[in-house]
């Protein structure tokens, strides 16, 4: 509930006393800012362009001073938004204020705004009333939280303050239909108009978004999220969170978040800076294999083959059959079977290291360290640890040689000596025997290196560029005879598509996963892609292959995957089932968290959209916000369509709204629209298409497809009709993604018959 008055007053006063002391911060800082550029030019002449330590501690504080100069300026118009009051036991009640960024006195070294990642800012989003505690790097601290207080600060102005009180924010009763946390804070937030970019959470983190964002960092993460539950935004805060709890040990440039495509990319691409986090690699799954295998043609992305897939319908069976194939654990199988093939082949050509006549490594001991000891390593790594160790004997077997070599000159110098009388003819044969053997020892231990660094030269020759069509080509041997999904049919049809592919310069995407597992297993990650953790953002429409894949790019199977089931429209190739990831790819270790309440949409509108989603599945629970009903409007021609879509641009302009989406089931219908809207709308219409890479306009025509994790004010589905949208799991399940993307307004348009799906 809002505070009292003379609560707000105090407030205010204090609000305006920490602006003041942020302002003498700002000056503070500046002053040293500027002391230290000084320093570091005077340092730079005189250095002459040399290596000087004092010059580079200068630089990095220089840089420490300019980003803490950075969060106070941003921090001035909004230091804080919230305030906690805590007892620790035995201890005075202190009030902590919690920010986006600590802000702490440069003279006492004090913190004034606590950093909404430390510990005890735990106790905002998920402390209770009364007795509770929070987890400190020296264990847990214990003591009575006594207030809970939010606010919304503009310009350096305090616009509103709530109390939590200790019976306010409950469960309803089952009277609100689709009711969730009574939360006026929240709701203000929520109600307020959408923009072209996802913005940080940071005041209205919920306690179960918390949760999945404080979760541990080596377990992987399953995040089985409905829609508008924040999965997106809750992984990036992860990200900030986990940066500033591992300061230490981890760095942006050890992060890598795999997202859907351009659009959304450029659409989350302002949350961590926002945040204070920059550097962090963000990409598709398709271009970060590409760079990787280092792939020039052009890819035939996963939106690519879904809108043929969308266009051809019933005729496009064959091309599901393939990617389903190519995106399975079973021909992952195959793989490694073909994998084991190599070694076994590899294994059996393996000879002893030779120099002359003499045994330098006997290939019994390589066998064994090459199918047995190392076997848990990529093959050439094998080859090349092998290479490391016998490195480090090599000198001893070189002796060892040698020692055999002067047995075997000592035996002939002392037939010499028994056999001939001492005289000039011994001596002179004597030297010639001597001369021998040192020529011996030197050539020996000449010819040691070379034939010893010929061999791993040659027996290293196992190049992965090619080795994915060689697969494909032997495939059929590796087949189980109990298999009844994939058979020697369909290996045919995958040879042939990829060998017409490669004839057209182009490659499927379905094919990136195989081969880059293949380099894995062969050549193993370059260091270059090992990360320390990975985001992977709508992780349902990826395959457990894909997931097998980026866990051999991440230590300790650190990896956070957000998702929902509900909205796989990858179906044919992407995750229908958490288990058999959880089971598959991680042996039943990981972290698994379902977030239900939907947070983006109004009761309204979740509840429509709920109607379409198969029975089983999780129903997202809508905060307790009210909106206007979902129309559903019939259209005669896209004349009409033009007209009513002015009329509702003009509504929702003149109810302080801006962002409006027409959502097409195909770019196909986009562009036909598109021309259609030039006739007969009097607004500017911007198509979106999957080669995009922002959204740089306020009212768009998008893919359904496309949509997926946007947002907008108002959406409005373009003829959702029978034809359109059939009774099969494909466009239920694109229908309830199109569904889901309003904040605040939705209309449904249909020509000819209604859907059955609404």
């Amino acid at each position: 509930m809002a505070i009292e008055e003379k609560d707000k007053l105090t407030e205010e006063r204090y609000l305006e006393d920490t602006i003041k002391w942020i302002d003498n911060e700002i000056v503070r800082v500046e002053e040293n800012k500027d002391h230290l550029r000084g320093k570091i030019e005077d340092l730079r002449r005189k250095s002459k362009g040399k290596y000087n330590e004092e010059l580079e501690t200068s630089e990095k504080l220089y840089n420490i001073t300019s980003k803490s100069l950075e969060k106070y300026v941003e921090g001035k118009n909004s230091p804080y938004f919230a305030r906690i009051d805590f007892k620790e036991r035995k201890r005075d009640t202190e009030s902590f204020y919690i920010g986006k960024f600590g802000l702490g006195d440069s003279n006492t070294g004090e913190e004034r705004v606590i950093d909404w990642r430390s510990p005890i800012a735990d106790l905002y989003y998920s402390g209770t009333f009364g007795e509770c505690y929070y987890k400190a790097p020296m264990g847990l601290v214990i003591g009575d939280l006594t207030l809970k207080r939010k606010f919304i600060i503009r310009e350096g102005k305090l616009i509103q303050a709530f109390d939590e009180g200790i019976n306010e924010v409950i469960l309803r009763g089952n009277t609100e239909e689709g009711s969730a946390l009574v939360d006026e804070f929240l709701r203000v937030n929520l109600e307020e108009s959408g923009s072209s970019k996802l913005k940080e959470v940071v005041a209205t983190i919920q306690s179960e978004q918390n949760q999945v964002i404080r979760s541990e960092k080596n377990i992987p993460l399953i995040l089985q999220g409905v829609a508008g539950s924040g999965k997106t935004t809750v992984a990036l805060h992860r990200v900030a969170y986990l940066l500033y709890k591992y300061k230490d040990k981890l760095l942006p440039k050890d992060i890598l978040i795999i997202a859907p495509n351009k659009i959304f990319l450029d659409y989350i691409s302002d949350v961590l800076p926002n945040l204070g986090v920059d550097n962090i690699k963000q990409n598709t799954y398709e271009e970060i294999v590409c760079e990787i295998l280092n792939i020039k043609r052009k890819i035939i992305t996963k939106d690519n083959k879904l809108a043929r897939i969308l266009e051809e319908g019933k005729d496009s069976e064959n091309l599901i059959l393939i990617s389903n194939v190519k995106s399975s654990m079973e021909f992952k199988a195959l793989i490694d079977s073909y994998i084991e093939y190599i070694e076994k082949i590899d294994g059996e050509n393996i000879e002893d290291i030779m120099v002359d006549n003499y045994v330098l490594f006997n290939k019994e001991e390589i066998i064994r360290l090459f199918t047995k000891d190392l076997k848990k390593m990529a093959i050439n790594v094998r080859k090349d640890e092998i290479k490391r160790y016998f490195t480090l004997k090599l000198e001893e077997k070189i002796c060892n040689i040698i020692d055999k070599i002067n047995f075997y000159y000592e035996y002939k110098v002392a037939r010499i000596k028994n056999q001939m009388e001492d005289g000039e003819e011994r001596r002179k044969k004597l030297i010639e025997i001597y001369d021998e053997r040192d020529n011996k020892k030197k050539d020996i231990r000449i010819k040691s290196n070379l034939c010893f660094n010929e061999y791993f030269t040659k027996w290293k020759e196992v190049k992965t560029e090619n080795l994915y069509m060689d697969f494909l080509k032997n495939a059929y041997k590796f087949i189980p005879k109990d298999n009844a999904f994939i058979n020697e049919k369909i290996i045919e049809k995958l040879l042939n598509e990829i060998t017409e592919n490669m004839n057209k310069g182009i490659i499927d995407s379905d094919d990136l996963a195989p081969m880059l597992y293949l380099k894995f297993k062969i050549e193993d990650v370059p260091e270059k892609f090992k990360y320390k953790h990975i985001v992977v953002d709508e992780a349902q429409d990826y395959s457990e292959f894909q997931m097998v894949t980026l866990k051999y790019m991440v230590e300790q199977n650190s990896l956070s995957l957000v998702g929902d089931l509900a909205q796989g429209i990858y179906f044919y190739k992407g995750i229908n089932d958490w288990n058999k990831v959880i089971k598959m790819v991680f042996n039943d270790r990981v972290n698994y968290i379902k977030l239900n309440k939907s947070y983006r949409s109004t009761i309204e509108i979740m509840d429509f959209a709920s109607k379409v989603l198969m029975k089983g599945a999780d129903l997202p629970i809508p905060v307790f916000r009210h909106g206007k009903e979902v129309e559903v409007i019939k259209f005669k021609n896209n004349k009409e369509f033009g007209e009513k879509l002015d009329k509702i641009v003009e509504f929702i302009v003149n109810n302080g709204k801006n962002t409006v989406a027409v959502i097409c089931k195909s770019y196909n219908e986009c562009k036909r629209l598109k021309s259609y809207l030039n006739k007969y709308s009097s607004y500017e219409w911007t198509t979106i298409k999957d080669t995009s890479k922002s959204i740089d306009s306020s009212r768009i025509i998008i893919p359904a497809y496309m949509t997926k994790g946007l947002e907008f004010d108002c959406s409005i589905i373009y003829n959702c009709n029978e034809k359109n949208y059939d009774e099969n799991e494909l466009d239920r399940k694109i229908l309830y993604v199109a569904l889901t993307r309003p904040l605040h307004y939705e209309y449904i348009f249909y020509n000819g018959e209604k859907s059955s799906l609404i």
